[in-house]
């Protein structure tokens, strides 16, 4: 490259740096940010909102889910003694 396309990508740069601060620091540029954030905060909240139902829910089915457990082995057990009430009365 020669010493002018040089000077001319520096000068390009220089200028478009300068005008995009002028760009990124005026009104309707801080306004946008402002609505992006504000955006941003609401998605946050619904967010939080629908991972609080699903946790809550998920208790739910791990609660109702170690009942039934514990049911089914109550009636296991209870069948087991049963078997073994059984057992000893035949053998009797």
């Amino acid at each position: 490259m020669n010493v002018y396309t040089k000077l001319a990508c520096f000068a390009g740069g220089a200028l478009f740096g300068s005008f995009g601060i002028k760009l990124l620091t005026c009104k309707d540029a801080k306004k946008a940010y402002v609505c992006a954030a504000a955006a941003g905060l609401r998605m946050k909240d619904s967010v939080m909102e629908t991972v609080t139902t699903v946790q809550e829910n998920t208790a739910d089915i791990l609660a109702s889910a170690k009942d039934l457990n514990e049911a089914r082995a109550a009636k296991e057990a209870a069948e087991a003694a049963d078997a073994e009430l059984n057992g000893e009365k035949e053998e009797a």
